[in-house]
């Protein structure tokens, strides 16, 4: 089994430590994830992890030319520390770094998938985008880019099932073997069941985060793109409009001479005049004209119309006249004088 150099902390110690830290903030009750007790642990197992990599990478533990019956089953769980590595990056909450922790989250992921996927351990695909991987076959049937693939959608559907059900089965085996791993009591098979038990966990949960990963990655590049957008070139803006004085709007100029003398102090102003002056400074327009009708057309028109309402008043208050006295007969209410 691989060690440090003398003086510091054993290899195994480092990563008995991280994994101690990360089972603790997975059963914590803090209330929120930013609390500084929470911190402190994700900082010092993040410390610990990434400690026990460079080991790894420095004794070169791992190498894509040896087949998985050739890592001795002690040095197996060494192969979950980017997993672990991912996991914990994950909980900084560090908003102004929020992109950063997620691109390296992912890289660890990433890192974890392919060690697993060289030596065989699981069977599964890496996710879309990664660098050497084909891309998954695809129907000859053209998908019309504005309706969802029904398809891909049931696939993944079925394959977070899946995950979720080998999940579920892996968690009660560690569960029943972790005691005696941990006592000592456990001979090597059981202990290579174990944590190859152990690496097949976090190929799950790894794919799911590096899912969940890419999709906030969207939103935050999307969010990030606009800010950095610059301003669309907007239309002429409106003059400021001048504040008005107080005047006394009149219907004609007969009006404005009467008004003008009771209130001196304040000036006057007929509909035509004030129309005009809004006219000219843009506030409204001037409306179309009737084709084909002349000033003195259009006021016979309004005064017609002004007649008809007055008749339909004069007829309605007729009839409510009628009513009122077929209910209230003469002398209806007059009780004063009789005997």
């Amino acid at each position: 089994m691989a060690e440090a150099g003398a003086g510091g902390p054993r290899l195994p110690e480092l990563l008995a430590l991280g994994q101690r830290l990360w089972d603790e903030l997975e059963s914590s009750t803090e209330p929120s994830s930013g609390a500084p007790a929470v911190q402190d642990k994700v900082r010092q197992g993040l410390d610990a992890l990434q400690r026990a990599a460079a080991m790894v990478a420095q004794l070169e533990l791992f190498s894509e030319n040896e087949e998985l019956e050739e890592i001795a089953s002690a040095d197996l769980k060494f192969m979950l520390l980017p997993a672990l590595l991912g996991g914990l990056t994950l909980k900084q909450v560090d908003l102004s770094r929020r992109r950063e922790h997620l691109e390296s989250a992912r890289e660890h992921f990433l890192r974890f998938l392919k060690l697993c996927r060289n030596y065989g351990l699981g069977s599964f695909q890496l996710p879309p985008g990664t660098a050497g991987e084909e891309k998954a076959e695809s129907p000859s049937v053209p998908q019309d880019p504005t309706q969802p693939n029904l398809v891909a959608m049931a696939m993944s559907r079925t394959a977070k099932i899946e995950r979720y059900k080998q999940k579920k089965e892996l968690e009660n085996k560690l569960a029943s073997m972790s005691s005696s791993v941990e006592s000592g009591t456990a001979d090597e098979d059981q202990i290579r069941e174990f944590y190859t038990l152990q690496i097949q966990k976090w190929i799950g949960t790894s794919l799911e985060e590096i899912e969940s990963i890419d999709q906030e990655l969207v939103i935050l590049r999307s969010r990030d793109a606009a800010r950095q957008a610059p301003a669309g070139p907007r239309g002429p803006s409106r003059p400021a409009r001048t504040p008005m004085k107080p005047f006394i709007l009149t219907r004609d100029a007969a009006q404005a001479r009467v008004f003008g003398a009771g209130y001196p102090g304040l000036p006057t102003m007929t509909v035509d005049d004030w129309y005009e002056q809004r006219r000219k400074q843009g506030i409204v327009s001037t409306p179309q004209r009737v084709p084909g009708k002349s000033d003195e057309e259009l006021q016979k028109q309004q005064q017609k119309t002004e007649e008809e309402e007055e008749d339909e008043e004069a007829l309605r208050k007729a009839r409510d006249w009628d009513d009122w006295k077929d209910t209230h007969p003469r002398g209806y209410g007059n009780r004063h004088n009789m005997g």
